[in-house]
């Protein structure tokens, strides 16, 4: 890493932490696990990984509105 990305590799870095944070893992980090594991499969788009994070933390489908 040169000088010059030190400030992007930070920001980055303070992103997927936020993300985290509010229960959104990496859509990098996913893709990487899905070319890695399951390279037979599409991987989900951003906004499908979005939701299905999303439905996994607060409830979606069936079981409806889940807060904690």
């Amino acid at each position: 890493m040169t000088r010059a990305d030190a400030p992007r590799a930070w920001l980055r870095c303070l992103c997927d932490t936020a993300r985290l944070m509010v229960g959104q893992p990496s859509y990098e980090a996913y893709l990487e696990h899905a070319r890695r594991l399951h390279p037979d499969k599409a991987p989900m788009t951003h906004a499908e990984f979005f939701r299905d994070r999303e439905a996994a933390r607060f409830g979606g489908g069936t079981r409806g509105f889940r807060c904690c």
